[in-house]
């Protein structure tokens, strides 16, 4: 079984090490989503590799059994927020791109409703413990939000930002 203290490795590095084109595409990906480094990039790139793998395998069943596994599959996904929609199908998971996984991490959405005025300012938020999720503290900014946690999002109560928005509410209101 392994050591339950020594956790698995959850990504992998590109096959090939210099290739120019995926380099500057890394790179572009690392400076948009606010990532520390491209390992953080790789985990989402495996995540959606075997996603796909486990999706292509899904066309050597047999019918009956193959759509059982795609919904599934769709629906895990779909309330991952990776999917847009929940009547997807095979060929809608196989052309996924990295960017659908990295738009669903902590760091993305807390940029993305306002709370943190920059993509890097979101990270420095959640690892210093302002951002919560149902009440709880999350101090991962890869932490992957799920599509119905996402509305439960906001400063952790004892955060000062939290009392500043409360009293900016306030005051306008």
């Amino acid at each position: 079984m392994g050591d339950p203290k020594k956790s698995r490795r959850k990504w992998e590095s590109p096959g090939h090490p210099w290739i120019k084109s995926r380099l500057e595409r890394e790179m572009e990906l690392v400076g948009t989503y606010g990532l520390r480094n491209k390992r953080e990039l790789w985990i989402a790139e495996t995540m959606l590799r075997r996603v796909k793998h486990l999706a292509r395998s899904l066309l050597a069943l047999p019918e009956e059994e193959r759509e059982k596994r795609l919904n599934q599959l769709v629906a895990r996904l779909y309330s991952m927020g990776i999917l847009p929609a929940s009547n997807a199908t095979i060929t809608d998971i196989l052309s996924l791109s990295t960017e659908a996984v990295l738009e669903r991490r902590l760091q993305t959405i807390v940029w993305k409703k306002g709370l943190a005025k920059t993509i890097h300012q979101a990270r420095q938020l959640i690892v210093h413990g302002h951002i919560a999720v149902r009440g709880r503290r999350v101090t991962s900014p890869g932490y992957l939000v799920s599509r119905e946690d996402e509305k439960y999002i906001d400063f952790y109560p004892t955060s000062p930002y939290a009392k500043a928005g409360a009293t900016k509410a306030t005051q306008t209101g």
